[in-house]
C-alpha cells in the first residue's frame, strides 16, 4: 500500500487522429522519466479517436426503434440508433436517457456516447470496442517508447446509482490489480470482513481527473506511488470491476 501519491497532468499531446499511437505520443509529452511503478491515465476520448471510433452523424440511418425511442425520449434519433447498435440490453429509457449494458459488459447512460471534445458540430465519439485491449496496446506502446511498462488506466466520467455527480471510472486497463479484494481477511479488530472489494483502478481514475478538466484539452495524467498495484503483467483488466447481471441490484 502507498503512503504517498502524486497526479501530474501531461500536456502538450496533440490533436489525437484515427491510427494515432497514443502511447507512443504520450511517451513524447512526459516531462520526467517513466518508471515502471507508474500508472498513466488517458481520457477515452482520445483512445475513441485513435480507433476510429468518431461517427458522423449525418452517416447514421434510424431504424423505425430508434426513431419511435427518439420520438417518447426527445432525442436525435441518429444517437439512439448508434446507441443501439452498441448495446447488448436496454435497460431503462425515460427522462431522455437510455440506460443500456453494452456488448462489453459495461452499464452506462446512452452507450458513453456523446459529443464533448470531438471536433465538428455533428459527430458524436463511442467507445472503444474492447477496452481493456486499448490499454493493452498503448501499455505496449510506452513500453517500446520508453523500455518501461506502467500500468495503463482507460478513463471516462459515469454517473453511480446511489449518488449525485459524475465520477471518473476505469472502463479499460493493463498492468494494474483493478479489484482489492479483501473478503476474507480481518480487520484491525480481527473481525473477518464479508463484502470489502477495492476499486483501485476507478480509484486510480478518478485521482487523475482531479488535475484535469474537460475544457483543459489534456487528456493524460501520470499518476505516482501505485507500486504496491501495479503488475509485470497485463491482468484481467477493467473486466473484473464489472457487476455480474445477476448480483446487479439496479439492472
Amino acid at each position: 500500500m502507498s503512503t504517498e501519491l502524486r497526479a501530474v497532468a501531461i500536456e502538450g499531446l496533440p490533436e489525437i487522429a484515427e491510427g494515432d499511437r497514443v502511447g507512443e505520443l504520450v511517451a513524447g509529452s512526459l516531462l520526467e522519466p517513466l518508471r515502471d511503478s507508474d500508472a498513466v491515465v488517458v481520457s477515452q476520448k482520445i483512445v475513441s479517436k485513435s480507433e476510429g471510433r468518431v461517427i458522423e452523424l449525418g452517416s447514421v440511418v434510424p431504424s423505425d426503434r430508434a426513431a419511435a425511442l427518439a420520438r417518447e425520449l426527445g432525442k436525435d434519433a441518429r444517437i439512439v440508433e448508434l446507441i443501439l447498435g452498441e448495446a447488448s440490453a436496454v435497460i431503462r429509457a425515460e427522462r431522455g436517457v437510455l440506460i443500456v449494458r453494452t456488448k462489453n459488459g459495461l452499464v452506462c447512460a446512452n452507450a458513453g456516447i456523446d459529443s464533448s471534445n470531438v471536433p465538428g458540430a455533428r459527430a458524436v465519439a463511442l467507445l472503444p470496442k474492447d477496452p481493456d485491449a486499448s490499454a493493452r496496446r498503448i501499455r505496449a506502446e510506452l513500453r517500446e517508447a520508453t523500455g518501461k511498462a506502467p500500468a495503463v488506466v482507460i478513463a471516462d466520467s459515469f454517473g453511480r446509482a446511489w449518488r449525485r455527480g459524475q465520477v471518473e471510472v476505469a472502463i479499460g486497463c493493463a498492468g494494474l490489480v483493478a479489484l482489492d479484494d479483501w473478503r476474507g481477511r480481518a480487520d484491525r479488530d480481527g473481525r473477518e470482513l464479508a463484502a470489502t472489494e477495492i476499486g483501485i483502478a476507478d480509484e486510480v481514475a478518478a485521482c487523475a481527473d482531479l488535475v484535469r478538466d474537460k475544457v483543459q484539452g489534456v487528456p493524460a495524467v501520470l499518476v505516482r506511488g501505485l507500486g504496491a498495484w501495479v503488475t509485470e503483467d497485463d491482468g484481467p483488466g477493467a473486466a473484473a470491476l464489472r457487476r455480474r447481471a445477476a448480483d446487479d441490484l439496479f439492472s
